[in-house]
């Protein structure tokens, strides 16, 4: 188990060439990684880790782009990322009670991440050893049991 607490408020990260800066100003709702194909490619790793946090909680500073992916939903979401060096920084849902996925490793501060779950496990690489809440696909539940569970976690802290 991680020993370090979540840091003080604002949570602060950035692009790779550092134009592109942002502050979260809301306690972050949770911590997964997503195991889907989607993630994986963006990443370019065997999964994309996501620091959800409410729409209005990302301050973005600096030039930025952003582009509309239709998620098969009934809202599509917006990718924010650098014009410069192209580093994906948040996802940001359309509907009033979406939340925002912030890319985890793009925070400055990341040695308290502990991800309490995994979604998309059905596309997950078969050499990982998961632990944690597993979702097979998109958690139906609102991500509620996911936001359980990352509370009772900093709580434990």
């Amino acid at each position: 188990m991680c020993e370090k607490f979540m840091p003080q408020l604002p949570l602060t990260g950035g692009c790779q060439c550092g134009q592109l800066r942002y502050r979260v100003t809301k306690t972050p709702m949770t911590l997964y990684c997503c195991h889907c194909t989607e993630c994986q490619g963006q990443a370019s790793s065997a999964f994309g880790m996501s620091l959800r946090v409410a729409v209005d909680a990302v301050e973005i500073e600096g030039k930025h782009e952003s582009f509309t992916r239709d998620t098969g939903k009934t809202s599509a979401a917006e990718g924010v990322f650098c014009p410069e060096c192209g580093t994906r920084i948040v996802h940001r849902g359309r509907g009033e009670d979406s939340g925002s996925s912030i890319k985890a490793g793009t925070l400055d501060q990341k040695d308290w991440l502990h991800p309490v779950g995994h979604i998309w496990t059905d596309s997950a690489q078969k050499w990982l050893q998961l632990e944690g809440l597993l979702y097979p696909k998109q958690p139906d539940d609102t991500y509620k049991a996911l936001s359980e569970a990352f509370l009772k976690q900093q709580k434990r802290r």
